[in-house]
């Protein structure tokens, strides 16, 4: 079966999967979950499962695909090198044969591995949004794994844990009811915020200024960035692989109303390179990057050139993450300026007093990090009970914290990370060190740690910053975390290739100049002419089953 589908497979990834890689990378930045686990009990409709002891006796080595972090890039090579992966096996009593793909490669490697038809036991990948058709094709062309009985006999974990939280649950299984893979889940809101825009405070204080709330207010700053500060890219952000991806997509686009992608108006699905605030949002960074408040190699500009331009001081105001951006970057400016003060600033507005419309805000279901189960696999059943380990009491603490007496202490009755990990003697960061002992900084099967992150954000100016971005409406606009049909999902793929490159045309030519601001009604029609409404019916669709889940 898996070789007959080997040609269609590999169509399928030169329209979607090839595209990605950002998406699936999106839940690498720092996010985390409840502090209470899951007990390791029984539940479930069908058969009951009993409670594992582990380790479990196990005389098999299973085989377990799945790409490193870029945390431990530079640091460790492969997993076995890795003190995590060493004791996760030591815990479970599963042995384990990894396999790696190329760094940033997964989804070529994963296409690969798929049209061969020899696939291992178990592999982790973003199946949700990162795999042409979606979960549910990957199930019907025998690629992985329908989990559902599976869970209610081997996976007690797991199963309580989402017999607990509904919500989550609706987000973990398909439109037809099938558990697909092992979910990574953020228990708490708190974590599913980390992205928001950053000015920098000490030049505000400086010049007399408020921190910026309207659009006026940042225009305003700007200028007086360029002009007093010398900021020759007072506004900068990363470009690649999209013009103002993180910029467009819920920042300073959301003061007028739209986003970059789809989004809900009063019920409507609507999308927003297509409404009027589009036009206005464009018109605003038009007259902004002709007076040079913007970066005038934005769309270019990768992160590198970001970190360069923060620490140089050319830049004092970007859209970045508060562990990945604030705690990466502080240290820079203060070489620099030792007064030099990087926060969080609110999501912009039009009129002061308002709140913003959108925002970055992940699901508590996060797709990266998600472990499905071949169906090919001889070893369903200690997969299964692996794989369930993290949901457990004592998987909890080890998928967070690590081991007691080395990578945590509990203080309290808190588990606070040692010195290995945050004051690292062989000079790693903090991200690089915690990566190295737990998968709480990054992703997993697992339910993540609150109190990961409350450490992690050491800076008070971190965690003041993600309370700041947390106020938003975004949860009224935001889609859930919806998918298309198979059939859908191919008809999509090709509708949004074509969308998407008129877009970002559009968006570059429109704010450089090469176009008048007026051309935007000349996208509109090309819209049409590349099924912008068909792509509406279809996540329209999608609404509709997801909330009759």
């Amino acid at each position: 079966m898996i070789k007959n589908k080997r040609n269609m497979f590999t169509v399928l990834v030169a329209t979607s999967l090839m595209g990605s890689l950002t998406v699936a990378c999106t839940s690498n930045p720092p996010t985390a979950v409840n502090t209470a686990s899951p007990k390791a009990t029984s539940g479930g409709t069908t058969a009951p499962s009993a409670a594992v002891t582990y380790p479990i006796k196990s005389d098999k080595t299973l085989t377990y695909w799945g790409e490193l972090t870029g945390n431990v890039v530079g640091v460790k090579s492969a997993h076995t090198d890795i003190p995590f992966f060493q004791d996760w096996q030591k815990k479970t009593g599963v042995n384990l044969k990894f396999i790696a793909p190329p760094t940033n490669q997964a989804a070529q490697a994963l296409n690969v591995m798929l049209a061969s038809g020899d696939l291992p036991d178990m592999i982790e990948f973003d199946w949700q949004s990162a795999f042409p058709g979606g979960p549910e094709k990957a199930i019907k062309d025998g690629y992985i794994l329908k989990l559902n009985d599976t869970i209610d006999k081997f996976a007690p974990n797991l199963k309580k844990y989402l017999k607990e939280h509904p919500e989550v649950d609706k987000q973990v299984k398909t439109d037809n009811g099938s558990y697909y893979a092992f979910p990574f889940i953020r228990g708490d809101d708190y974590l599913r915020v980390f992205q928001g825009p950053i000015v920098r405070k000490d030049w505000l204080d400086e010049l007399g200024l408020p921190v910026p709330e309207t659009i006026d207010d940042w225009y305003t700053t700007l200028k007086a960035f360029k002009e007093k500060k010398g900021a020759t890219a007072g506004f900068s952000v990363v470009s690649v692989p999209r013009p103002f991806n993180e910029l467009v997509n819920g920042a300073f686009a959301s003061a007028f109303g739209v986003t970059r992608d789809f989004f809900i108006d009063n019920g409507t699905i609507k999308f927003g390179p297509a409404e009027k605030g589009y036009k206005d949002f464009l018109a605003t960074f038009h007259k902004w990057y002709e007076e040079g408040l913007i970066d005038k190699n934005f769309a270019t500009a990768d992160s590198k050139a970001l970190d360069a331009n923060i620490a140089s001081g050319a830049t004092g105001v970007t859209v970045q993450n508060a562990g990945g951006g604030i705690g990466k970057w502080q240290p820079l400016v203060v070489a620099k300026d030792p007064k030099a003060v990087l926060i969080g600033a609110p999501y912009p507005v039009l009129k002061k007093g308002d709140i913003a419309m959108y925002s970055q805000k992940d699901p508590a279901n996060a797709p990266g990090g998600s472990v499905a189960i071949t169906a090919s696999s001889k070893n369903i059943d200690t997969a299964t009970k692996l794989l369930d380990y993290g949901y457990s009491d004592e998987g909890h603490m080890y998928f967070n914290f690590g081991t007691e007496g080395v990578s945590y202490k509990m203080e309290n009755g808190y588990p606070k990370y040692t010195d290995l990990l945050m004051k690292n003697p062989d000079k790693l960061a903090p991200a690089q060190a915690l990566s190295l002992y737990i998968r709480g900084n990054y992703n997993g099967p697992f339910v993540q740690d609150k109190r990961y992150i409350e450490q992690y954000l050491a800076l008070q100016t971190q965690r003041d910053a993600v309370s700041t971005w947390q106020k938003t409406d975004v949860d009224k606009h935001k889609l859930p975390p919806i998918t298309a049909t198979p059939e859908e999902s191919t008809e999509l793929a090709k509708i949004m290739t074509d969308l998407n490159t008129l877009v970002d045309e559009m968006t570059l030519k429109i704010i450089l100049g090469t176009e008048p601001v007026d051309s935007f009604d000349k996208y509109l029609e090309k819209f049409k002419s590349v099924k912008l409404s068909r792509a509406l019916e279809i996540k329209k669709a999608s609404l509709d089953r997801y909330n009759k889940r």
